[in-house]
């Protein structure tokens, strides 16, 4: 019988990380572990990370429901494999640690040219919010390691100061250089945010992530259909697990684009089932890591590759945190890439 633990592990910011919902110093994450019940040597490891005020299974008893789940796994009461549509984050990382484990143990989920250190995941370079100054110095940043595509997070300052920022870098870079997407993270009030995007449209911007807070589905389908600037849904889709409701959003808001984070939505099944929805529809569809340690970066990658993605993606760095589990993911220019010959430094955890 698998036996099902986790530890907890509290990841630091090497800088503050600011979005529209307030400054991130640093954010809690388990490691969910599956030992094999024949050769205890071998572990699987996946990651709960959990974002507050956005995991839909975010609350302060989160890690009394995980060690109820991992208990009831212990005890062969529930499948590893079980649904779990109200646990997002603990489905997650139990798909991540069982398919770990039947794979050796090795954190090798997916053989791809990616994890055979052949072909590298284009991604964007991510502008935190800050000061103009400061968001000004992010972007000159990530054009010099070679980012082609930045995410821009706005919503904090003025918007006046954003469009400034908007001005000055396209003042050096039109778009066939450098693709800009923003991220509102649910930012604008309705009423203002159609505005605001005819007023972004002279900057050429690829598109707007979640314009106005998730739920307001009636409004966010009005914008989908009047914005001159395609729009992304991103949080819209957290805490929807039936296929039947995810295809009545998409059909009811039309969006142009829809982002997916594996960590939020349930794991790589449930975001698979997004991807059909979309692919059906016609809808635009990217995968984004959610500041997960380099335990879910990796899977999420790892899962990114075996698809057959067209836009570059928002996958993270691994260089966020002061503590990160050390693993062989690398930053090439604007690429994510596998080193199979790189070191994992469990340590920490095992």
């Amino acid at each position: 019988m698998i036996r099902a633990t986790f530890i907890k592990h509290i990841l630091r910011f090497i800088s503050p990380a600011g979005t529209s919902r307030g400054v991130l110093a640093e954010k809690d994450s388990w490691f969910v572990k599956l030992t094999d019940p024949v050769d205890p040597s071998i572990t699987g490891i996946g990651e709960c990370s959990i974002l507050p005020g956005l995991s839909y299974d975010y609350s302060g008893d989160f890690e009394s429901r995980l060690e109820s789940v991992c208990r009831m796994i212990s005890r062969g009461e529930l499948p590893v494999d079980a649904p779990l549509p109200d646990h997002p984050s603990i489905r997650f990382g139990l798909e991540t640690a069982l398919r770990d484990l039947r794979t050796g143990g090795k954190r090798l989920l997916f053989s791809t040219p990616f994890t055979d250190g052949r072909a590298g995941i284009p991604t964007n370079g991510l502008i935190w919010m800050g000061t103009k100054q400061s968001m000004l110095d992010q972007i000159a940043e990530k054009i010099e390691q070679g980012f082609r595509v930045i995410k821009m997070k706005v919503g904090a300052l003025r918007f006046e100061d954003e469009l400034e920022i908007l001005h000055s870098v396209r003042g050096r870079f039109d778009r066939s250089d450098l693709e800009i997407r923003l991220d509102a993270n649910g930012a604008w009030k309705p009423g203002e945010a159609l505005d605001r995007l005819h007023r972004l449209e002279d900057f050429g911007i690829h598109s707007v992530e979640q314009p106005i807070r998730q739920g307001n589905v009636a409004e966010m389908s009005r914008l989908c259909e009047a914005s001159p600037v395609d729009i992304a849904l991103d949080e819209e889709l957290i805490g929807i697990s039936a296929l039947r409701s995810k295809r009545e959003l998409l059909e009811s808001v039309g969006p142009d684009y829809i982002v997916l984070k594996p960590g939020l939505l349930g794991g790589f099944a449930f975001a698979e089932e997004w991807i059909g929805l979309a692919r059906e529809l016609g809808i635009g569809w990217w995968i984004t890591s959610a500041l997960e340690s380099n335990i879910g970066l990796n899977a999420v990658a790892q899962w990114t590759a075996s698809l057959q993605i067209t836009l570059p993606q928002g996958l993270g760095t691994g260089h966020l945190f002061f503590n990160n589990i050390p693993a062989p993911l690398e930053m090439r220019r604007d690429q994510l890439w596998y080193n199979p010959e790189g070191h994992w430094d469990l340590s920490r955890i095992i």
